[in-house]
């Protein structure tokens, strides 16, 4: 009987160990669960404040992000990443995974709302006061490339509407994000550059000129879904949740992005 009951005990050891090992969040038990979010890299300084927040309020979830291009990451979704909630820059990359059907479609939500500004390096700050006074200032900008970068798309939009892209055109430098336009132009190796006015937060050298007019680029928005690949949609769900609030506004807003209401 004493084996017999050893051995009921060692099967019932090993059948816990299975259980935990194949729990949904893939963890041990003990270990905290981890979310995946791909974000717009111009995100970066807000999320980070808000995963402060969030893990005092949920201190058995752990955030990680990648946070690059837009398009970068819709191609990395695409591949099968390991990603629970996409944020993007733009609808386009949005739209297209949509379509694709890697979204779960209830969970999309515009999140928040930005602006376009010119900004200029330390040396053009007393020559350079609009868009108009580029094609006779400047010898070099940079803006995001446009096929994967929204700030891109927009400032192509925009210098195209304010009748600038064809005298400029020769004269582009296309970066591979948002940051890397704040880098070229903090460091003077360009003389301007369009990004978000969110990202001017990182700005250390260069100078906000003037936001680009209404009207001259498409509305701004960034939307949010959770991954229809995800392992942890409930935990996901209440993060995109949390994103939502008033408490995660307050930090966007601080950071210079403008908060939007209501799904779509």
């Amino acid at each position: 009987m004493d084996g017999a009951l050893k051995i009921i005990t060692i099967l019932s050891l090993i059948a816990t160990l299975i259980i935990t090992v194949l729990s949904p969040d893939g963890a041990m038990a003990g270990e905290k669960t981890q979310l995946h979010v791909s974000a717009a890299i111009s995100l970066k300084e807000a999320l980070e404040t808000v995963r402060t927040m969030y893990a005092k309020k949920e201190p058995g979830v752990e955030i990680r992000f990648n946070l690059a291009s837009s398009g970068l990451l819709q191609k990395q979704i695409k591949e099968g990443a390991p990603v629970d909630l996409f944020i993007s820059a733009g609808r386009q990359q949005m739209d297209e995974l949509a379509v694709q059907g890697f979204l779960l479609p209830e969970t999309r939500g515009d999140l928040l709302g930005n602006e376009l500004v010119l900004i200029v390096a330390r040396e053009k700050k007393g020559s350079i006061r609009a868009f108009f006074d580029l094609p006779g200032k400047i010898q070099s900008m940079s803006i995001g490339q446009p096929e994967a970068v929204p700030a891109g798309k927009y400032s192509m939009e925009t210098l195209k509407n304010l009748r600038l892209w064809d005298s400029l055109e020769k004269r582009i430098i296309f970066a591979k994000d948002v940051r890397q336009v704040l880098a070229y132009v903090d460091s003077g190796n360009v003389d301007a550059g369009l990004v978000y006015r969110s990202d001017t937060v990182a700005l250390k050298s260069g100078f906000v000129v003037t936001t680009a007019p209404k009207g001259s680029h498409s509305p701004i928005v960034y939307p949010m879904a959770v991954i229809r690949a995800s392992r942890q949609v409930a935990a996901i769900r209440k993060f995109a949740a949390f994103l939502t609030t008033s408490e995660a506004a307050g930090v966007f807003a601080s950071y210079g992005f403008m908060p939007l209401k209501g799904k779509r």
